[in-house]
Formats: C-alpha cells, sequence, structure tokens
C-alpha cells in the first residue's frame, strides 16, 4: 500500500467510530402523565418504572423518564401533555381517561400508552379494542362492565336495596358513561340511583349530606384520579354517616372503606413497560391491541362492616379474595 494511501486509511479508520457514535440513537424520553398528586399516584409510578427495570431499563443509561402531575386538577392536564409533546417524547404514558384524552388531543403522532381507562372506545380514543387504530393503544380497566357488578355485590350484601347514591366525578366524560351502564342495573333489581357530584374536598361533604337528605342506603364511587386522591375524607364521611359503600380500588378498603371490586391497578401500571418496549423497537400502536384485565378481585373490610352492624353474607366471604378482619 501507498505511503499517501495508508495514511488515508488510517484517517478513515478514525473517523468512523466518530461519525458511528454520533449517528448512534439518542436514549429515549418516556413521557407520563398523571391526573392525581405525586404522593397518591407514587406506588403506581413505581410500578411504572419497576416494569421497565424488568425488560432491562435503567433510568439515567438507556432511558429517561419525564413524569408529570396535574395534582388532581384536571384542568391542567392539556398544557403538561403539550410540555411533553415539546419535549419531543417518544412514548406517553397517560393514566385514566382525562389524561388520556389530553394527550392524544396534543399529539396524533406520539405513540401513546393509555393505563386505567374505563371505556377506551366509547370516549374516542380508540377504534377498538382489537384494532386500535392511530396512535393510542394501552390497557383499559373495562370498568364499564364492572358498573353493574358493583351494584349487584351492593345488593346481595344488603338484600333489600331501594335507593343507592352514585359519587362522580363530572369533569371525567367517562361518568356519563358508567352511570348509564349502572342504571341498566339498577332497572333489573328496582333500585333507584341518585346521582352526586365531587370535583374537590368540599363537594364530598355535600354529597353525602344530600345522599343523607334524599335516604340513600348505599352508595358506589365510581373510579376517577380525582375521587380517588380524595379517599379518606369520602371513607371518613361513608363511616360517619354509616353509608355502605363500594369501590373500586383497593386502597379505599385499605384506609376503612366497606368493599372493593375490580382488577389490580399497580399490575396494570407495572404493564405499560411492555407496551413502552414495543414501541419502542418499532411497532405500531394500532397493531397493538387494547389489553383487558383477566382476573378481578374482591376485598372486603370486615370491620367495617361490624361496625355499620351489617352481617356480610358468608357466600359474598367465601368469594372474597382478601377479608380485612
Amino acid at each position: 500500500m501507498k505511503r499517501r494511501e495508508f495514511i488515508s486509511f488510517l484517517g478513515g479508520a478514525v473517523a468512523w467510530p466518530l461519525s458511528a457514535r454520533a449517528q448512534h440513537p439518542k436514549v429515549p424520553r418516556i413521557g407520563y402523565l398523571f391526573s392525581f398528586t405525586e404522593p397518591e399516584g407514587r406506588h403506581l409510578w413505581d410500578a411504572c418504572r419497576e416494569g421497565l427495570h424488568d425488560l432491562g431499563y435503567a433510568e439515567g443509561r438507556n432511558i429517561v423518564l419525564e413524569p408529570r402531575w396535574a395534582q388532581g386538577q384536571h384542568e391542567r392536564l392539556p398544557a403538561l401533555a403539550n410540555e411533553l409533546v415539546h419535549l419531543n417524547v417518544n412514548v406517553i404514558v397517560a393514566a385514566a381517561t382525562p389524561a388520556s384524552l389530553a394527550a392524544k388531543a396534543a399529539s396524533s403522532t406520539i405513540p401513546i400508552v393509555i393505563v386505567a381507562v374505563g371505556e377506551p372506545v366509547k370516549t374516542g380514543l380508540v377504534a377498538s379494542l382489537s384494532h386500535p387504530g392511530g396512535n393510542v393503544t394501552g390497557l383499559s380497566l373495562l370498568t364499564l362492565d364492572l358498573s353493574g357488578k358493583r351494584l349487584e355485590l351492593l345488593h346481595e350484601c344488603l338484600h333489600d336495596l331501594a335507593r343507592v347514591a352514585v359519587l362522580m366525578n363530572p369533569d371525567n366524560p367517562i361518568s356519563a358513561i358508567f352511570f348509564s351502564e349502572t342504571q341498566d342495573a339498577a332497572r333489573k333489581f328496582g333500585i333507584k340511583l341518585q346521582p352526586l357530584e365531587a370535583r374537590q374536598l368540599p363537594d364530598v361533604d355535600e354529597a353525602f349530606s344530600r345522599a343523607a337528605n334524599d335516604h340513600a342506603e348505599a352508595l358506589i364511587v365510581f373510579d376517577d384520579p380525582v375521587l380517588w386522591s380524595l379517599r379518606a375524607q369520602i371513607v371518613a364521611q361513608a363511616a360517619l354517616r354509616k353509608v355502605p359503600a363500594i369501590y373500586g380500588y383497593k386502597e379505599f378498603v385499605d384506609s376503612g372503606g366497606l368493599m372493593s371490586y375490580g382488577p389490580d391497578r399497580p399490575d396494570q401500571y407495572r404493564r405499560t413497560a411492555f407496551f413502552v418496549d414495543k414501541l419502542l423497537k418499532g411497532t405500531r400502536p394500532a397493531d397493538l391491541p387494547v389489553e383487558q384485565p383477566t382476573k378481578f378481585s374482591l376485598f372486603i373490610n370486615l370491620k367495617t362492616a361490624r361496625s355499620f352492624g351489617l352481617a356480610v353474607p358468608p357466600t359474598l366471604l367465601a368469594r372474597a379474595d382478601e377479608v380485612i378482619e
């Protein structure tokens, strides 16, 4: 090899690694959009991170995570979603219906993983569960199907129910769908429903006062991030007024609520990592079917039942996944 050609070869050999490094893909950045406050949602946020860790991702090394918290204020969600879009994140993980709708409104191109969404088809997030279409996929809570089941469980526990209050956040678009589904079940049992609204803490006391004035015999609390963050106050009011209530999340029962029935929420949040991984590896959101939970758990707080003077039927206790004594 001639000297000039040899020097040229060496120059190319030095330049190639530098060029290769310049073309190496940047560390992916994942945005997370939460409706609730960080202290309230810490265990769900940790579940998201655990799922990524199990798949080989390490924060700061091969992935960057950008959480955003609306602090229980739905009106903040559009601005936070736009902030993630401006950061040019690779994927957005959106928790619950309000955050998911805000993320979809903010971008039609960034892949979005939804989680803890009651009815993604009826709320317009996806075209269908099996063929989502567009840029949205993820996990459905199937809460729509659970609404009637929760009323059925209350009826089984309390027998001759005539009037049941329903606590909802009117700012959450899924509430109207939940209420319609619950009404279908109420007609079957001859139960009259009393809708109650709560957007913030003072509304909780007012809602329970109305329920008492209208002689509500029991309560259903709809799935909603704001109501979930107010669970201590809701459970306290239910105990004060001796109103048996059923919830969607075990955290209510852990706080002293009577019953809950629904899927494992932390497991769903952990499962978001599967979708993030698939999307980062090139799978289109439209080709990833929305997953539905296959296991639903019933939790009963027997201590609360006794304080209400309730005798929970043995058949119901036998079906419970956990009974808190």
